[in-house]
């Protein structure tokens, strides 16, 4: 018998016609499609292409981005933060102290104004940890509580790396440019970005290629915005192993993988396995609180019951650094599993 959570449908994902959804997955997976292969595939001229890309970027508010191989630019220490705060802070000097640091990601607003999410990553581990003390020195005031992790395997998702973040590798001059810029628009076309360079086209052409076989991008891709009557919700927890959690956590896998048949945007966004002040993260976007609470945070505390869970979770009220990482990719495919046999040495 099918459990039953798995036959909820979101409701925003309904609102939209299968050929916008068609292009926001093809968007979503390679953001330098052309109109004419998405015509081709849509089996639709290449104007109506172009005309829904233009309602799409007026009504969706999408980003052309990319998905960086974080690891293979020297960023090695990526941690999600959760921090609580007993007195209302002033965000906006909040959001000035962490534009200030290349470190932070991702940061936003959660759980009713009283907590901060943040997603961060730097090349050295001192330089990490020198950030990490002095955000919580300088946020004392606020009296932070401050619940920091790093992401031992990322099992789904990505954030977008902040150009300020870029302009610190060490890689090739040129090689650096070029991302900084498809990082801004990643569906720039290519005589573009030699203009912008200032370098002629077919230097641009030789950089392109040789950067592509560097493995610096995983994929050009979008971000979106949430559509309205939508949370985008997020969970922490904290887990006491027993020899059933690789059980447990297929289970829990269940409700991490299914969606919609063809959605606009993928239910979950992100999860990763966390080695810190919690065990494991997952954030996606849902109707509203009640669902998302009872079929993702509920689903989970259930599934994980005889791990002991503890759980922190909250909703995303406002972005202050960088961008949601929404955009609708097979997560049954993206979906990175990793053996939990404890009888197995490590890779």
């Amino acid at each position: 018998m099918t459990d039953p959570i798995y036959e909820f449908e979101s409701l925003f994902n309904q609102k939209y016609s299968n050929i916008t959804k068609k292009i926001m997955r093809m968007l979503s997976e390679n953001a330098r499609v052309t109109d004419t292969e998405m015509a081709k595939k849509l089996g639709i001229t290449r104007q109506a292409v172009a005309k829904r890309l233009t309602r799409i970027d007026n009504g969706l508010k999408i980003k052309y981005t990319l998905e960086l191989n974080e690891e293979a630019l020297g960023l090695v220490h990526p941690h999600l933060i959760i921090a609580r705060f007993d007195e209302k802070p002033d965000y906006e000097h909040i959001e000035a102290l962490l534009k200030k640091s290349h470190i932070p990601q991702f940061a936003a607003i959660t759980m009713r104004n009283r907590g901060l999410l943040i997603y961060a990553n730097s090349t050295s581990r001192s330089a990490y940890a020198h950030w990490d003390k002095g955000i919580q020195m300088l946020l004392a005031d606020y009296k932070a509580s401050w619940y920091s992790s790093e992401i031992a395997h990322r099992q789904l998702g990505f954030f977008p790396i902040r150009s300020e973040t870029l302009d610190t590798i060490k890689i090739n001059d040129k090689y650096r440019e070029i991302i900084g810029l498809l990082n801004s628009n990643s569906r720039a076309s290519l005589k573009d970005i030699a203009k912008s360079l200032g370098i002629p086209f077919h230097v641009l052409i030789y950089n392109f290629k040789k950067l592509l076989k560097t493995g610096y991008i995983r994929r050009f891709t979008i971000v979106e915005r949430p559509v309205p009557h939508t949370k985008v919700q997020y969970y922490f927890a904290k887990l006491t192993l027993t020899r059933l959690f690789a059980q447990c956590a297929a289970n829990a896998r269940k409700a991490l993988v299914y969606d919609d048949q063809n959605p606009l945007i993928s239910r979950y966004s992100f999860c990763s396995q966390l080695i810190g002040s919690n065990d494991f993260f997952a954030m996606g976007v849902f109707d509203n609180k009640r669902i998302g609470y009872r079929n993702g945070i509920q689903y989970y505390k259930d599934a994980m019951e005889s791990q002991k869970v503890k759980m922190m979770h909250g909703v995303i009220d406002k972005v202050l650094v960088g961008n949601l990482p929404l955009r609708s990719i097979d997560n049954k495919k993206e979906y990175h599993i990793l053996d939990w046999n404890p009888e197995l040495k490590p890779e």
